[in-house]
């Protein structure tokens, strides 16, 4: 069976290493009722839009307390303003995304300052503030409404929404009152889900060539719920674990906030798998939840035998919970392990770097982490629609894709359809590599060469990727990661190890005696 062009795009961009966060904003085919083009916009609108309600929190409560991490948190709702405006671009060109983000950096801006005036105890600085965030209301539900065509006036009562919940997450936190303070956390991260899901809506109705499908079919709505409910853990408990560290006032309050996200997904497997399925997986989700609390509080007591406890224990549980999965959904039980040990070390990884004081890694490993479970959600989602759920139909979307090169040949094949490299794959010194600019400008990636640095930069939607002539290490999205044998040029292209890329991203690797090279994995 032949795949469209986007298909395409979307696994050769696989295979550079450089996993997509952000789904593609333009129309392709669908592949499954979970992943029609209307299905994908809803999900990467629904989910910045709740990054960003997360992330301006944090950073409202570390720019009160002062907090050495302040400027890094800042840095991370910086990045997601960038995909936004990146998304907004896509769909509605250059010249909306460049009013998008001057109208909504400038409304971060307006919250910077609220949060300034309380730490001053200065009231008029905090009325000021909130004037200018209803001016900045009623000007973003204008340019909403003319890009959209959804009623100024129930966007700006969603805006205002917005800024109430925010605003009450925020002074509760001041207030000390942190029950309060999570529940409208939860709150606002939930309801910027839902502006995603309306924008997402009439954005598909007012462009139905470009965004196919329904956006809010039952098999979508399947998608977003898990995407939501799966990246709101991983934040919750990231930051439950700062807080834990911290011996912060409010860990109890933030954990449980996690404790209600894990009833939340409980009540959602439930739904789909029944109830016996349901109570399994409540106790080995909350299982892996104390598993990170013991390496928190080992880490805090200076305990190395305690963390590497812990982390025995997350290495058992990712087996287990990955042999519960793969009985339910039929996914493979290694691919689903391999993904939970990443969702393990990207919070390890956040935790560690917060404790180390390294907070640009911190803040990098949390996105990271966040965007990586709503990818699992996808595939989640994707998996349970192939069983024939009566509530979200089938769309047969979950299948084996294999990939052939061959050393010498210029020709890439993907399943039984052929596409063309410029320079083919060779062997050097044992390994085998492969052209990043021939992948890259298959995709239509922007690559840079840094001639001074003798750097190459590729960079597709938010990811980008940095490799050194010469150097045996390279750097995705800030985060050094060993290649483990050098990159070079030959006939005017970077040669990297195919093997490195491959195994990043958990693709089944195998040389076949014919020196061609056979990558497969489960797609969605």
């Amino acid at each position: 069976m032949k795949r469209s062009s986007s298909f395409m795009k979307k696994l050769i961009i696989g295979v550079m290493c450089i996993a997509l966060i952000l789904p593609a904003l333009a129309a392709s085919a669908a592949t499954s009722p979970t992943a029609t083009p209307a299905a994908n916009l809803r999900a990467a609108l629904s989910s910045l839009l709740s990054e960003h309600a997360v992330l301006a929190m944090v950073a409202m409560q570390k720019g009160y307390d002062g907090a050495a991490d302040f400027g890094d948190a800042a840095g991370a709702l910086g990045k997601n303003t960038d995909d936004l405006t990146a998304a907004i671009t896509s769909v509605f060109g250059a010249d909306a995304g460049k009013a998008f983000n001057g109208l909504w950096t400038a409304h971060i801006g307006f919250f910077v300052d609220y949060v300034t005036a309380t730490a001053k105890k200065d009231e008029a600085g905090r009325k000021t503030a909130l004037d200018k965030l209803a001016n900045y209301k009623n000007d973003f539900a204008k340019f909403l409404s003319g890009a959209t065509k959804i009623p100024e006036g129930d966007l700006a009562s969603g805006l205002q929404m917005h800024v109430n919940q925010l605003v009450s997450a925020f002074d509760s936190y001041v207030a000390k009152d942190y029950k309060t303070t999570y529940a409208s956390f939860r709150e606002a991260y939930m309801h910027m889900s839902m502006t995603g899901t309306l924008l997402a809506g009439a954005i598909a109705k007012n462009m139905p060539d470009k965004f196919t499908g329904d956006p809010n079919s039952d098999a979508a709505n399947l998608r977003i719920t898990l995407n939501s409910q799966l990246s709101e853990h991983a934040f919750l408990a990231a930051y439950a674990m700062q807080k834990g560290v911290m011996g912060a006032a409010d860990f109890g309050d933030v954990a449980g906030a996690l404790g209600k996200n894990t009833d939340d997904l409980t009540a959602s497997i439930t739904s789909v798998f029944g109830a016996d399925a349901g109570k399994a997986f409540n106790g080995l989700w909350t299982a892996h939840i104390g598993f990170f609390v013991d390496y928190v509080k080992a880490t805090a007591g200076k305990n190395e035998e305690g963390r590497k406890a812990a982390l025995d224990k997350l290495s058992n549980y990712k087996m287990d919970f990955a042999k519960f999965l793969a009985g339910a959904t039929k996914l493979p039980e290694g691919d689903l392990a391999s993904g939970l040990q990443m969702h393990v070390n990207q919070l390890v990884s956040a935790f560690d770097s917060y404790v180390a004081k390294d907070y640009p890694t911190t803040y990098t490993s949390l996105r990271e982490a966040y965007s990586h479970m709503g990818m699992t959600g996808d595939l989640l989602a994707s998996a349970i629609v192939d069983l024939g759920n009566p509530d979200t139909g089938n769309g047969g979307s979950n299948m084996m894709t294999t990939v052939t090169l061959k050393i010498g040949s210029k020709d890439l094949w993907i399943n039984d359809t052929k596409t063309m490299l410029d320079v083919a794959p060779m062997l050097s010194e044992g390994n085998t590599y492969i052209s990043l600019r021939a992948l890259a400008e298959a995709v239509g990636a922007d690559v840079e060469w840094d001639a001074a640095a003798r750097m190459v930069t590729v960079t597709v939607g938010k990811d980008v990727a940095k490799f050194w002539i010469g150097k045996s290490t390279m750097e995705l999205n800030g985060m050094s990661k060993p290649i483990g044998a050098k990159v070079f040029i030959t006939q005017d292209r970077t040669q990297a190890p195919l093997r490195f890329i491959a195994e990043l991203l958990g693709w089944d690797v195998k040389w076949n005696d014919d020196s061609t090279i056979t990558l497969t994995k489960m797609m969605m």
